[in-house]
């Protein structure tokens, strides 16, 4: 187990590029089940997450090699069992990804029920539901057990935009007899991604893009080689950082079209980007003031599905409210547990009323200084990081496993800018 020390107050400059996106990886990694070809995937981040995926497709009989650093060869000629392992399952949340395709290609599972971040309920009813609705037969006695001798193309109208409940209901439905209609379906880059994926295999998806698919079903897939499209979260991230930093920093390979609802609400932290065709530069000495409402109001930031502002970017547009001049609402509608992490930056100075569960006001800005802090999940861990880099003095993260869960080599990269970054055992 390691952690981080950090010594605040360096500026960083330089090009940074971000991994690929591990929400488009990791169901990417469980669609290669639905062939029994070989599957090639280029720009897999190597983070913790994509390492316990590919674990469980190992264990289901499936053959793996790490052709480069980022490059996955997956072939599942063969199946070996229906059954999950119930620890790697508990490591990660993605494991749910499994239920789609291995009810699609081995017409039963065996899932555990699924592990990841604590951030306050997170429902599986819409994967249930919307697997149900295909033909599959469910039940539970402490495990997720769906089967399907033939599933069915239907109509199914989403009670939420689940993102992970939409690619269930994709993977499941490419293979199923006839035409399935989801309406109210997440359209998140990585869905579009995963939609890109499957037709380049030989599935049949109208509408990307849209919150309505239209699949209709083919009786198998081929292979494919398909590349994950950068990771707008780790982006959005890194926009933040710069600015709090007072960095130079240009953030290469990029798509900024996927960014548009970010750079709207860091505008109102008081950040401007200089966006070119494939690249964003947040140039040192940015405002961070920020910007009231009609009539002088305060401002709120919420979250939603896209294309509204991600509830993953929530906990880093919070770290940088707390380093601009004025005050700020933000309304976490998604998850009841993900503001709690804001008890760590008022350790560090600061000023931050927990109104409720769901919504916080940040007052800045407040100088930070180090402390010893603890990443309660990925999206928080990487904030705290943030705000370490620009405290005054020394701050120790532990827990760094939740970081290393969705940012790949992320210290060394940032160490590379200018940042002094350590990763040491804890118990040195």
């Amino acid at each position: 187990m390691d952690k981080f020390v950090i010594t605040g107050g360096k500026r960083l400059a330089g090009d940074f590029f971000p991994s690929g996106s591990k929400n488009e990886a990791l169901p990417a990694i469980s669609a290669a089940l639905l062939t029994d070809q070989e599957v090639i995937l280029d720009n897999i981040p190597h983070i913790r997450d994509v390492e316990v995926m590919v674990q469980l497709v190992e264990r289901l009989g499936a053959e793996v090699r790490w052709i480069e650093h980022n490059r996955l060869s997956i072939k599942a000629a063969q199946l070996e069992g229906v059954q999950l392992d119930p620890d790697l399952c508990q490591r990660a949340r993605a494991s749910i990804l499994f239920a789609g395709p291995m009810l699609a290609r081995a017409k039963e599972v065996l899932l555990p029920p699924p592990g990841g971040d604590v951030i306050g309920r997170r429902r599986l009813d819409t994967h249930i539901l919307g697997l149900q609705a295909l033909g599959a037969r469910f039940d539970y006695d402490n495990t997720l057990r769906f089967q399907a001798p033939q599933l069915s193309g239907a109509d199914i109208f989403l009670d939420e935009a689940s993102v992970t409940a939409t690619e269930n209901i994709i993977m499941a439905a490419v293979l199923a007899r006839g035409t399935t209609v989801i309406r109210n379906a997440a359209c998140e880059p990585h869905v579009q991604g995963l939609c890109r994926m499957l037709t380049q295999m030989g599935a049949r998806i109208e509408g990307i893009g849209s919150n309505t698919l239209i699949i209709d079903g083919v009786k198998g897939l081929w292979g494919g080689h398909h590349t994950i499209g950068p990771d707008y979260l780790e982006i959005g991230s890194m926009i933040g950082l710069a600015s709090i930093t007072n960095s130079d920093v240009t953030l290469c390979r990029v798509r900024p079209d996927e960014l548009r609802m970010i750079l709207m609400v860091f505008e109102k932290l008081g950040i401007s980007a200089e966006i070119g065709e494939d690249r964003i530069r947040i140039a040192p000495n940015q405002p961070l003031e920020i910007r009231s409402d009609f009539l002088n109001e305060i401002p709120k930031i919420d979250d939603a599905p896209w294309p509204a502002f991600p509830t993953d970017l929530m906990s880093i547009a919070i770290t940088v409210a707390t380093q601009a001049k004025g005050a700020v609402l933000f309304f976490e509608k998604m998850f009841d547990g993900r503001m709690f992490f804001t008890d760590h930056l008022i350790a560090m100075g600061a000023r931050i009323i927990l109104c409720d569960p769901h919504r916080i006001v940040v007052v800045g800005p407040s100088q930070l200084v180090g402390a010893r802090v603890e990443s309660p999940d990925v999206r928080a861990g990487m904030a705290l990081l943030i705000a370490a880099l620009c405290a005054r003095g020394d701050t120790t993260i532990f827990n760094i496993r939740q970081i290393d869960r969705g940012y790949e080599r992320i210290d060394q990269k940032l160490n590379a800018l200018g940042a002094d970054i350590k990763r040491l055992p804890v118990n040195s």
